[in-house]
């Protein structure tokens, strides 16, 4: 498996374009701005076709060309339930913010806390960890030597966590989500959060200064 980094867009959100192995397909976790005119290429260079974009959560700078790229590649949208709002009606968000406008995407999948989902020949497994954004969704996958791979969003970063001062966030919640979903896994797996650079589960146990390092 290869896991391509993409920081895209004005706040340099995080896409990962995720290249498993036996596969003519791929997977693409968020589409900030920028997505739709970068992966293309990149699929070609590859001899990739786009399988889904998995959206961690609805927020504008992980979702801006999630509309566009799924049109142009045919790749199914999965993102959570709880706040799709923000994805299939942009303007429930944009009034917060002063951005241009984005068309909203049609989601074709709402994953569930504890859902496997089977996407170009892996396994990726779903959980529910809400705090930042409603809605958010992080997901699980083992690499090709076995290890684990987390693609937590804005859930965790490098010794920081996501913001819970945005509509419908909840310290308690991402607490809770962060203390249960994610420190729960194997030490050894590796995190790709939503901004930033990669950590791992074991780091953030003994370091994130939100959890006593």
């Amino acid at each position: 498996m290869e896991i391509l980094t993409l920081p895209l867009g004005q706040l340099e959100t995080n896409s990962y374009l995720i290249l498993p192995d036996n596969s003519d397909s791929a997977v693409l976790v968020d589409a900030p701005f920028g997505a739709a005119s970068a992966i293309p290429s990149i699929l070609e260079k590859h001899g990739r076709k786009l399988a889904a974009i998995l959206l961690t959560h609805g927020h504008w700078d992980h979702i801006w060309d999630t509309a566009a790229l799924a049109e142009s590649t045919g790749a199914k949208i999965y993102a959570g339930e709880e706040g799709s709002q923000l994805v299939e009606n942009p303007k429930f968000q944009l009034q917060y913010f002063s951005l241009g406008d984005f068309a909203g995407a049609k989601i074709d999948v709402f994953p569930k806390d504890g859902m496997e989902l089977e996407i170009a020949g892996m396994k990726i497994k779903c959980f529910e960890a809400p705090g930042h954004c409603p809605g958010s969704i992080i997901y699980f996958v083992k690499d090709s030597g076995g290890r684990g791979v987390l693609f937590a969003g804005d859930v965790i970063f490098a010794d920081s966590i996501g913001r819970t001062d945005l509509w419908g966030g909840s310290y308690a919640a991402l607490e809770k989500s962060i203390k249960e979903k994610i420190f729960t896994l194997p030490a050894s797996t590796v995190i790709y959060p939503g901004h930033g650079e990669p950590t791992t589960v074991a780091h953030e146990r003994q370091y994130n200064p939100y959890f006593g390092g």
